[in-house]
């Protein structure tokens, strides 16, 4: 084990929504790696998550990266572009550009870097002929720039479990307590780290739903999460703008 401090950086995926602790904080995969890999190390294992919701690759790389690299964590987990391919402006070939240079820059400071390749989810939610080949891009640079760069890559596009809608939350955007405890799984595994074997099961598909129940199900979810969402769109706020870090700082995990 050659990792005693782990840096997590991105949006609202490495933040951690929708699993929350007790007290309505969200843990998510990446608290879960980090407990892990403490329990690996011991009491001088380090850990801080930068990540904030709504985050757009620009800010992320802007607000987060440098701060990320002054920690000098021997590991760093990247993940932005989600929110960018849900715009209408999203500028593909600048946005992979961008990417190689700061997985590039990660890597330079002697960190070992994860990655990911994003869970397909378009399959529940509006817009798939426009989002689906934005995400296709993203992932394909992601996994180049890995190879490129000698990041740890983490392919969740891959595995057909994410499919399953019980590892979502029911906005069907973010991940479920089930999708972040297997993301974590996967994490490890890439890192060649043992996890709970309970973090890779997976739960039961629920039953299909009649016609006029899944509409109604369609109907409640639109008003009561895309609405929302085209509404910040319009008004030009986001659902992070008054979210901090929820561990800006490189501690001890009990902190």
């Amino acid at each position: 084990m050659g990792w005693r401090s782990f840096v997590a950086v991105g949006d609202s995926f490495t933040e951690g929504m929708d699993d929350a602790y007790p007290d309505g904080s969200y843990r998510g995969w990446a608290d879960l790696v980090a407990t892990r890999l403490a329990a690996e190390v011991g009491p001088e294992f380090r850990y801080a998550n930068l990540a904030i919701r709504g985050r757009l690759f620009l800010n992320v790389v802007a607000e987060q990266v440098p701060v990320a690299v002054a920690m000098k964590p021997d590991l760093i987990s990247f993940a932005a572009g989600g929110n960018d391919v849900l715009r209408r402006n999203f500028d593909s070939q600048s946005l992979v550009a961008r990417y190689d240079r700061v997985i590039g820059r990660l890597r330079s400071g002697g960190a070992d870097v994860v990655v990911f390749r994003f869970a397909d989810l378009m399959a529940r939610l509006p817009g798939q002929r426009l989002v689906a080949p934005r995400v296709k891009l993203l992932n394909q640079a992601v996994g180049e720039t890995a190879e490129r760069h000698g990041a740890i890559m983490v392919d969740l596009f891959a595995d057909d479990t994410f499919l399953n809608p019980m590892l979502w939350s029911t906005d069907r955007l973010h991940l479920s307590p089930a999708g972040h405890r297997r993301v974590a799984g996967q994490v490890l595994t890439a890192l060649g780290v043992g996890c709970d074997e309970e973090w890779l099961l997976v739960p039961p598909h629920p039953h299909p739903s009649p016609w006029l129940a899944a509409r109604a199900a369609d109907l409640r979810w639109a008003g009561r999460h895309l609405a929302p969402w085209v509404k910040r769109r319009l008004t030009g706020r986001s659902s992070g703008d008054t979210v901090t870090a929820k561990r800006p700082l490189l501690g001890p995990l009990a902190d």
